[in-house]
């Protein structure tokens, strides 16, 4: 098989599968931020992606897709839902985001977690050239960067996490913290998305392990003496063109326009826009919405919301669940409020094409981002990007990524219903003048530091680690 130099490890493809209704095969850009931010680095450079193709007992051979060489990992329907719906999505998600819902354990599914992250790394380390350098993304796949070791000492390993770190107390639960910790301490680079998930990290290592942490090197013992990984925050961005080319398109500016007409051109809309998980805080959101209309202090027919839920993880019961408690809510507040010309509450349980976003975005008065907890939230990145005439106010949880770079924001505590409340009120009514000073200001920030910037932070870090092996 013909060698990369850079290969990039995460659990599903940078495309999607589809079939024709004359069984024709096709594969298309997959949607999300790991493949717009990686997809612009993978063209630059000989690289190679090895993932699972998002469909279970589908073998395929590697194949060129976007010009890009891929190498599909295959999935039992059993190792799907031990290992992905299992371990990665019942254990590790809820575990790592603050325990909002218990997480399981269960040592079938570790075992199956094991059993996959092994063939992500035996396809790693047969596809990537010598003095090579391997990518490994995401909770799905910690233990990857020690088995590419253990097989390509030569090779130089990043990780990168693109969900939230846990503190101790809550990470100590896991009953194989140490296992994942070695897994993770196997790359020479370990990247989080803020500094506290770093300092999180460090502190189970120094805790579990007994290693030696200095700032941000942990000193790794090895049968050759000391091995030094780094592990410090670089928070991911977005791929900043596609936004500012789509917003200034005249067809997406009428669309936005149109968007509006149809709502009954209320004085205000307001726009959630999150994949439909009991992290995202959908359910506080809509909660102090509806006391709002129901105090008085904000009307149905001057105030419209927007609430995009993007169809997440339907076969897990607490995502079957939040389905049913969100939707019961949007109904009751739509019943008790609704005019025949207004809506309370525009819910759409769908996802949408980049175009329709942008143009929603331009819609939106209000960007209410309030994950109750998030590793960055690319969401808040995408509205400010889009707004290219500085209007729009963006209220964004403290508890994301984005809270520690977009200090223009309207910071809220998406737990306090109270404060949830006066945060949407201050956005509601905030003045152009204070609105236009907020939004250049986060412009700034979002432009300056896209992905490009973060993906070549990353990348140097590798390059210095590196030059600095023995």
């Amino acid at each position: 098989m013909t060698t990369a130099d850079f290969v990039v490890v995460a659990n599903r493809l940078p495309v999607d599968r589809v079939v024709s209704a004359d069984g024709e095969e096709s594969w298309r850009t997959s949607p999300g931020g790991l493949v717009a931010a990686l997809e612009p680095v993978m063209k630059q450079v000989d690289g190679a992606w090895v993932g699972w193709a998002g469909q279970a007992d589908l073998e395929l051979e590697p194949f060129t897709a976007n010009d890009i060489r891929l190498i599909p990992i295959a999935l039992s329907a059993q190792e799907v839902t031990e290992y992905y719906e299992g371990f990665a999505n019942d254990t590790i998600w809820p575990l790592y985001h603050d325990v909002i819902a218990p997480p399981q354990f269960h040592r079938e599914w570790w075992d199956a977690y094991v059993s996959v992250n092994r063939r992500f790394a035996e396809a790693a380390a047969a596809a990537v050239a010598k003095d090579g350098t391997v990518w490994v993304h995401d909770y799905q796949l910690q233990l990857v960067p020690e088995m590419v070791r253990a097989l390509r000492p030569d090779v130089t390993i990043g990780y990168f996490h693109h969900i939230p770190f846990p503190m101790h107390g809550l990470y100590a639960q896991l009953p194989w913290r140490d296992q994942v910790l070695r897994g993770l301490l196997g790359a020479d680079v370990v990247g989080f998305q803020r500094a506290q998930d770093a300092t999180y990290f460090l502190a189970a290592v120094r805790r579990r392990l007994r290693y030696e942490v200095k700032s941000t090197t942990v000193a790794v013992p090895g049968e050759n003496g000391h091995r030094t990984v780094i592990a410090k925050a670089f928070p991911i961005s977005i791929d900043t063109a596609p936004y500012l080319e789509l917003a200034a398109r005249p067809e997406v500016q009428a669309r936005a326009l149109e968007i509006r007409e149809s709502l009954g051109n209320p004085k205000r809309i307001l726009l959630g826009v999150d994949r439909l998980d009991y992290t995202k805080g959908i359910r506080h959101r809509i909660k102090a919405y509806g006391e709002l209309l129901a105090e008085g202090r904000l009307n149905v027919e001057e105030v419209t919301l927007i609430q995009v839920a993007s169809p997440s993880r339907e076969r897990v019961d607490a995502y079957i669940n939040l389905r049913d408690e969100i939707e019961l809510a949007v109904s009751r507040i739509n019943g008790d409020t609704d005019t025949m010309e207004h809506t309370a509450i525009r819910y759409l349980h769908q996802g949408y094409a980049r175009e329709e976003m942008v143009a929603l975005y331009l819609a939106a008065d209000v960007m209410l981002v309030t994950a109750l907890r998030d590793g960055m939230n690319l969401v808040a990145k995408e509205y400010v990007a889009s707004r290219t005439d500085n209007r729009g106010v963006l209220v964004l949880s403290e508890f994301t990524g984005a809270a520690d770079e977009l200090r223009q924001a309207v910071r809220v505590n998406p737990h306090d219903i109270e404060d949830l409340k006066d945060a949407i009120m201050t956005a509601v009514e905030m003045a152009p003048g204070e609105q236009g000073k907020r939004m250049r200001s986060l412009r700034r920030r979002v432009l300056e530091h896209d992905v490009i910037a973060w993906s070549a932070s990353f990348l140097e870090a590798l390059s210095a680690a590196r030059s600095s092996r023995p």
